[in-house]
């Protein structure tokens, strides 16, 4: 029997490409669309209907079945409660990463099972391959060969047992290649612009969309010195290292009058907002971090005291570094370089070359 396999289709060229690439390679495809969010499902940031559309329209010309699912219920006590409890304790929380390990590769693997799948494949910029070593065998998760568009960091928190189900048809493609092939089939998405948003807010103001769920408790903001120079909102509606949306204008009577702000701590004690001037002020560098939460995607922990390079966040290139400690629930890595706006709730991923082996969320 021909082997099927279920594609997540979000209706974006990723998604549908690895669909008809599938297809083209004979196996029995099937396009499965999540619906994920029910909140304001009518608003102008939510492209749901649009994206089911698209999802209908590729599915025709590849010529495969499409199901819809809706995992909304899942998804909000799965991801966002936890996202709302991590913004509450004055942390930032990277919703796509718990999204990927709960949704879109457990719920979503789980469902593809019962529709008799034994594997199941997405549009994400990664690769899985297989080692074999004394009679036993394991996989690795890997950058893409897109190297600009990798997403193995929302990916480390997945398990040897979810790897082991998954296909990445995109791991050898750069993106260029994906709309050519996308236009070369006629694909109706072919030159849909990429999603930015996370997975529920889309593209929407971020404060307006959090302050529906989460109340605003305004207090002091003031420097490292103990100067009061405004107010803020909330300590939830700030992350470290943010520069817009703080309200402080020049000041001519500090020391630098025309450097911009920066968001540099959070004082939860005493519901405190520390601000500090210039990109590069010292508060705002990292030599070291604490990560607890941990997932290793490699199947185990690396090895202490060996040297890796490690992402803070996504948009980062790779930072040299050495595991320092390491144990069952925490985690310390110390960087060569001291890092930039290192910041509570988002997770520091750890590489050994390409090779991704996990991480854990940064406390």
């Amino acid at each position: 029997m021909t082997e099927r396999i279920v594609v997540g289709m979000s209706g974006g060229v990723d998604s549908s490409v690895a669909a008809l690439l599938l297809k083209r390679q004979g196996y029995d495809v099937v396009g499965l669309f999540m619906k994920n969010w029910e909140d304001d499902d009518d608003d102008e940031y939510c492209s749901t209907r649009q994206d089911l559309v698209d999802v209908a329209s590729v599915a025709d010309v590849i010529g495969i079945e499409l199901e819809v699912v809706n995992f909304s219920a899942e998804y909000r006590e799965r991801v966002f409660s936890e996202f709302l409890r991590e913004y509450s304790a004055g942390r930032t929380p990277n919703p796509d990463v718990l999204c990927n390990a709960e949704i879109k590769f457990r719920a979503f693997l789980d469902h593809a099972v019962a529709m008799g799948a034994q594997r199941i494949a997405t549009g994400h910029y990664a690769g899985v391959r297989t080692v074999r070593e004394a009679g036993a065998s394991r996989h690795e998760l890997v950058k893409a060969a897109d190297r600009a568009k990798d997403q193995s960091y929302f990916l480390h928190r997945l398990t040897q047992e979810q790897l082991a189900r998954v296909v990445f048809p995109l791991a050898a493609l750069r993106k260029p290649e994906v709309r050519g092939i996308a236009r070369e089939a006629n694909l109706p998405v072919a030159e849909k612009k990429d999603s930015t948003g996370i997975c529920f807010i889309g593209e929407r103001p971020f404060r307006e969309f959090l302050n529906r769920y989460l109340p605003r408790k305004p207090g002091a903001m003031r420097t490292p010195e103990g100067r009061v120079i405004g107010e803020h909102i909330g300590l939830a509606f700030y992350t470290i290292g943010q520069r817009k949306g703080i309200g402080v204008g020049g000041m001519k009577e500090t020391d630098s009058p025309g450097a911009p702000w920066y968001v540099a701590a959070k004082d939860m004690a005493r519901n405190e907002l520390v601000v500090v001037q210039g990109h590069d002020h010292p508060l705002l560098q990292r030599s070291s971090l604490v990560a607890q939460d941990l997932a290793w995607v490699a199947g185990s922990p690396p090895s202490a005291s060996r040297d890796y390079a490690a992402k803070t966040r996504y948009r980062q290139a790779d930072a040299p570094c050495r595991i320092a400690e390491l144990d069952a629930e925490t985690l310390t890595v110390e960087f060569d370089s001291p890092q930039w706006a290192v910041t509570p709730g988002q997770s520091v991923v750890v590489y050994r070359d390409e090779v991704c082996l996990g991480g854990g969320v940064i406390q």
